[in-house]
Order: C-alpha cells, then sequence, then structure tokens
C-alpha cells in the first residue's frame, strides 16, 4: 500500500525518550519528555497552566460533536460540513443509515449556521479556504473517488475541476489567492483558477503524481513510483530531487519560504522543517503516527498530532511546537491520529479535527503565548 495515498499501519517505533515526573505544587498535571536538544511539555487535559518555563499556556477547550471544522474567516467564524437530517438519509444502500453532510459558516460563540450548499444524497467536505478567505475548495463524494469544486464565497457559486483537458482532479490545494495546483487524474499536475480556467501544467504533465505543491516558480512533487520529493523550476525546466527521501506531505510556511515535510523512515514518520531546497533540515518530531499538521499565521507555532512509544507505553495527544523557544507543548491528551488543524487568523485558537470510527469531531483551543521563550 502506497504510504502516501492512505494510513499506515504503524509499526512500534523505538523513541529514545526519557519521562521526567516534576514535582511542584504548580506542576502535579504535566511531564517533561527530554531527549538531546528536545524538551516536550505534556499537559493533561484538565490542566491550563503549563510550567512556568513553558512559553505557550491553553485556555478553554470546547468539543463540537459530529462537526469537522476545515478553517477560520475571523477570530468567531468558522466553515464546517456536518450532517444535514433536513435532506433525509443518504439513498445508496451502502450508506443508507447516514445523513448528507452539508457546508456551513459557522459562529463559535453564538453557534449560528449559514449555509454555503446544502445538496441531497452527497457527503460535502474536505474543504480548504484560499488566502484571502474568499474562495473555497471544497469536495464531494459518496462511495469512490471525490470531485472537487471551487466556491466564491460571496455568491456561493462552484464549479467542478473535472473535464478536459485534465479529466479530474486527484487533489487540490492553493498557491495564492485567485491559483490552483494538483495532480490529475488524466497524468501529471494541473493548474486552475478561480474563474474557471484549467490547463495542464506544462514540464509535469504525465505521471502518476501524489504530492503537487507550488512555491512561486517552483513546482515540488512526487509519485506512485518515486515517493522522493523532487522540485521542477518552471523557469529553468530543471528537476532536482530534494534529498528527503520517501515523503508523504508538504505544508509551506505562510510566507513561502520554509516547507514541513512529513518523511518516512521504516516504522517511524517525522516532521521536518526545511529550506526550500531541502537544507536547514531539523527535525520537529517524531513517532510511530503524525497528523493533523498546520502553521500558525505568524509562523511562531506549529500543531501536529503524535503517537509515539515512551518506555513501552504509547503516548499521544496534540501538540504545539514554538520555534521560539524550541519548546512542544501537549496540549490534549488521547488525541488519535488528527485528520486535519487550523489556527486562528491571530493565532490565539486552535481547531482539530479527528474521526472517532463513526462521525468526526472538532475541538477549538485557546492558545496563548509569551513575547518571550
Amino acid at each position: 500500500m502506497n504510504r502516501t495515498k492512505a494510513a499506515i499501519i504503524a509499526c512500534v517505533p523505538a523513541l529514545l525518550l526519557t519521562i521526567t515526573a516534576c514535582s511542584g505544587d504548580n506542576e502535579g498535571n504535566r511531564e517533561v519528555i527530554r531527549e538531546p536538544g528536545k524538551t516536550i511539555t505534556v499537559i493533561d487535559n484538565d490542566s491550563k497552566t503549563p510550567a512556568a518555563d513553558s512559553a505557550i499556556t491553553m485556555g478553554g477547550i470546547k468539543r463540537y460533536e459530529k462537526m469537522e471544522i476545515f478553517g477560520w474567516l475571523d477570530g468567531d467564524t468558522v466553515i464546517v460540513s456536518q450532517e444535514n437530517e433536513s435532506l433525509g438519509k443518504m439513498k445508496l444502500e451502502e450508506l443508507a443509515s447516514s445523513y448528507p453532510r452539508s457546508l456551513y459558516r459557522m459562529n463559535l460563540k453564538t453557534g449560528e449556521r449559514v449555509p454555503l450548499k446544502e445538496q441531497e444524497n452527497v457527503f460535502l467536505g474536505g474543504a480548504s479556504l484560499s488566502p484571502d478567505s474568499k474562495h473555497l475548495i471544497y469536495q464531494e463524494y459518496t462511495l469512490g473517488d471525490p470531485v472537487y469544486y471551487v466556491m466564491n464565497l460571496d455568491t456561493l457559486q462552484s464549479f467542478a475541476l473535472t473535464g478536459e483537458p485534465i479529466g479530474g482532479a486527484m487533489s487540490a490545494r492553493w498557491t495564492d489567492d485567485s491559483s490552483i495546483i494538483g495532480a490529475s487524474y488524466g497524468g501529471g499536475a494541473y493548474t486552475a483558477t478561480t474563474t474557471g480556467e484549467i490547463a495542464k501544467l506544462e514540464g509535469l504533465s504525465e505521471g502518476a503524481l501524489i504530492i503537487v505543491a507550488k512555491l512561486g516558480s517552483s513546482v515540488y512533487y512526487n509519485s506512485n513510483a518515486d515517493e522522493a520529493l523532487k522540485v521542477l523550476n518552471l523557469d529553468t525546466k530543471e528537476t532536482k530531487d530534494m534529498g528527503l527521501g520517501s515523503v508523504g506531505g508538504v505544508i509551506p510556511s505562510p510566507d513561502g519560504k520554509q516547507l514541513l515535510v512529513k518523511q518516512y523512515e521504516g516504522s517511524k514518520v517525522k516532521l521536518t522543517l526545511c529550506d526550500l531546497d531541502g537544507g536547514n533540515a531539523k527535525t520537529i518530531a517524531e513517532g510511530s503516527e503524525l497528523g493533523g499538521v498546520s502553521w500558525s499565521a505568524d509562523q511562531r507555532l506549529i500543531a501536529y498530532s503524535m503517537q509515539a512509544e515512551i518506555s513501552g507505553a504509547a503516548v499521544k495527544g496534540l501538540y504545539v511546537h514554538d520555534l521560539l523557544s524550541g519548546q512542544a507543548v501537549r496540549i490534549a491528551a488521547d488525541v488519535d491520529n488528527a485528520v486535519g488543524s487550523s489556527w486562528s487568523p491571530s493565532g490565539d485558537k486552535l481547531s482539530y479535527v479527528v474521526w472517532n470510527g463513526s462521525s468526526y469531531e472538532s475541538s477549538v483551543v485557546e492558545i496563548h503565548t509569551s513575547l518571550q521563550p
């Protein structure tokens, strides 16, 4: 099974971590995990006060059952997908116990939901906001492969990323406010605009691609045949191997000057921070499972979920890594592999989504940072 297309069946990694229990009246609910050059402060779910040496503190946390949060329009408004019982249950026999999922704009303070798209007999989800929050990529699916759409959030009009010359989109991600790139079922990569123009990407028009991401004139990609990450310079048409081995994900920084790369090494998966050419690589996290990776808008904080084996026991949770202090804080315990996370524009709230086996569940955590590490 290709690890870039499906979840890894994790084997047990050997992580050389030592758990040191902390004493003191204010530190009884935490543990500090130490290894050379790294410190991870672990906060239990009921603890809102990490150690005095932590630059990150956690405020309240609120859970939203049967809801998937995709992104933030402002500090109180998010895009969500949720079951829509008013449409009746799905008609397909295999899905007859489920309701369609619709897209909404939701105010987290009041709980008010405004429909963006409601449609019978389909699930709508897999959404991502454009950088300027004016357009939305989303998926329509039932059984089998999803179909990608682009929605104008002012008019609520949509168009599908299908048809000639690409056949259909296997993936879709934003490159800027009005441009999209992804892998094509017709082979290679494609580009699209928010006004509906779709074209094959010259210089990368063949092959079954998995990852396709664009930063400026550079396109990062890998394929089913070769999981190594490569970069194509659209100006010079030159291709270079990034030297990062087997790669399952690329998450550019908001300013487009750094990359977070999800790498596989045997039974381990690690999150690496590097320059655009793969240089100055630094491991942010490593475990048997890792997901839900996202940057805060100011690029100081990185969120991710991770499961690792420590002293023979599986430890899992949602973490926030502070690039300023070099410290990572576990802000929620017992979080299975998160399917996504996203930061509010000001970085004071973090949403994350898990799949509990039957439905999605979202949580929103208040995050506070000190100015100094």
